[in-house]
């Protein structure tokens, strides 16, 4: 493979295209729980394919990664007055190509392997509008991660109060593709209030569904013994705003 393929339906399996044409029975049945939140999804992306882009991105995108991290405020702790009364802000160590400005470096050279395309494509949206289970907006933004040896995301919510556009809820749809040297990473989610929820994102060509916000985490990255180097786990996103409902005809 050498780039991206320009719609994303070309990498998928029978199952996939199934899901993408609104005919899988185990994504109509989570659809039929008003509360639901996380869609875990195997078998969809053809795996020769997926070592195909796990490929493209560890020979084209690294060098144009850019570490963020946010550790534990020490005043977290510090500046404590009374038992029990921690507050803990989202943190954070992972490396990010973000992919919203056409002057950033990441944005060329994936837009040079045919990323950018493919996350823009009209099959990725649809699939998202399949899994999502409502209409989306015709323009989202995407971008690509990097988790390494240790590397996770702190519980956190994903609400974004302050914007008129997403405070409602919106959907993010996460590409998996990870190299054979990571033995685990896992995604907790908090289901009736508590973190009872867990699901091995460590894949390669696995696919998630998030119908934010709601309390979630992922774990430290575990590598393979003697292979901390070359553990990592690239993920894909895209992040849809739902399509504002149409409005009543009075007669």
């Amino acid at each position: 493979m050498r780039t991206f393929p320009a719609e994303f339906s070309d990498l998928l399996t029978a199952r996939g295209r199934r899901i993408l044409a609104g005919r899988d029975p185990h994504v109509r049945r989570v659809h039929e729980n008003a509360a639901w939140r996380f869609l875990g999804l195997s078998n969809v992306i053809e795996p020769r394919k997926a070592a195909g882009c796990l490929a493209l991105l560890e020979r084209g995108l690294r060098d144009v990664l850019h570490p963020m991290e946010l550790p534990i405020p020490p005043e977290t702790i510090l500046a404590m007055r009374e038992n029990y009364a921690e507050q803990l802000p989202k943190t954070v160590r992972v490396k990010t190509a973000m992919l919203g400005s056409r002057r950033a470096r990441a944005w060329r050279v994936a837009e040079e392997l045919g990323l950018v395309a493919m996350l823009h494509s009209e099959s990725f949206r649809a699939f998202a509008e399949a899994t999502g289970g409502r209409p989306l907006r015709r323009k989202w933004g995407i971008q690509a991660l990097c988790y390494g040896a240790g590397d996770y995301s702190g519980p956190h919510t994903d609400h974004h109060p302050e914007d008129r556009e997403a405070r409602d809820g919106y959907l993010d749809v996460h590409i998996t593709l990870a190299t054979r040297a990571v033995e685990h990473q896992w995604l907790v989610y908090a289901k009736g209030g508590h973190f009872t929820e867990v699901q091995p994102v460590h894949t390669l060509g696995g696919m998630t569904v998030y119908k934010l916000p709601f309390w979630h985490y992922t774990t430290p990255l575990v590598a393979r013994r003697g292979r901390e180097g070359e553990a990592r786990r690239w993920v894909l996103l895209g992040t849809f705003l739902y399509a504002p409902a149409p409005l009543l005809r009075s007669r």
